[in-house]
């Protein structure tokens, strides 16, 4: 669970536009915005490598001190270059302790399902409400065990305590089926049968 917030010593920044963002960028920091609650944006400066580690985790929760004022915010969407890849701005929204909020968390799959069969991830990520103190890093998905045919929708898998499942839940989530070009006994017997009943 995400209940650890990220401490960040940040900045306001007054000079805005995409000169303004480079230089920024140049000296190793991210420009930021901090909008939420009926409040004003709030334009900040973060610093760059702390930052970067922490948004690697989805739906990362930052315990800011914005020059002495401190406030919390969940990160709402990581803008990048598309070639380098670097983080060219995030926006941030604020939060507030027992808050509740609507997030994306990724799908993971534990166990292996039978012998010979293969697992097919339908939905990557399910939307959930939780406490914005409190957000799954993931969503566990166990398929150990299961045999083809086998599917898992999104109502059937146990959400994190607290957390009220968003996506539709008649969605499916895991499928298990047989290798491409494989058959089970039953359908090869069925074939055979067809092809004996018509000589």
């Amino acid at each position: 669970m995400a209940d650890e917030t990220n401490k960040l010593s940040v900045e306001r920044r007054t000079s805005f536009g995409k000169g303004a963002a480079r230089k920024i960028r140049a000296v190793n920091k991210i420009p930021a915005v901090l909008y939420g609650h009926g409040t004003d944006p709030v334009h900040v400066t973060l610093p760059g490598h702390e930052t970067m580690l922490i948004v690697r985790r989805a739906n990362s929760i930052l315990e800011l001190d914005i020059e002495g004022t401190a406030a919390l915010a969940l990160v709402k969407d990581i803008q990048r270059d598309p070639v380098r890849q670097i983080i060219e701005h995030i926006d941030l929204i604020v939060v507030r302790a027992g808050e509740r909020v609507e997030v994306e968390v990724p799908v993971h799959i534990e166990g292996e399902s039978y012998p010979g069969t293969l697992h097919v991830i339908e939905t990557n990520t399910l939307n959930l409400e939780v406490l914005a103190t409190a957000i799954p890093q993931r969503v566990v998905v166990s398929i150990e065990g299961l045999e083809e045919g086998a599917q898992i929708l999104a109502s059937q898998i146990t959400l994190p305590e607290g957390a009220v499942l968003i996506t539709d839940p008649e969605i499916l989530v895991v499928n298990i089926s047989l290798p491409r070009g494989e058959q089970s006994d039953d359908e090869e017997g069925a074939e055979t049968a067809a092809a004996e009943g018509g000589e």
